[in-house]
């Protein structure tokens, strides 16, 4: 989703609020956001290794409660 000229890193920061507006950060959101935002392969791995395992609101285990 490449909008012509953009300022060096907007992609990645459009990623991270999209991911941010869905409160999703699983490894499944963050390859869409990588393909939705033509991320490079580091920008993907940046996302992962940043946000890749932070839990969202629904992502709760059944021992921390609903």
């Amino acid at each position: 989703m490449s909008n012509g000229v953009l300022p060096h890193g907007e992609n990645l920061r459009r990623a991270i609020c999209w991911l941010g507006e869905r409160g999703r950060h699983d490894i499944a959101a963050i390859s869409d956001a990588a393909e939705r935002f033509d991320l490079t392969p580091l920008e993907e791995q940046f996302l992962i290794e940043h946000f890749g395992n932070e839990a969202g609101p629904g992502d709760r285990s059944p021992e921390q409660g609903a």
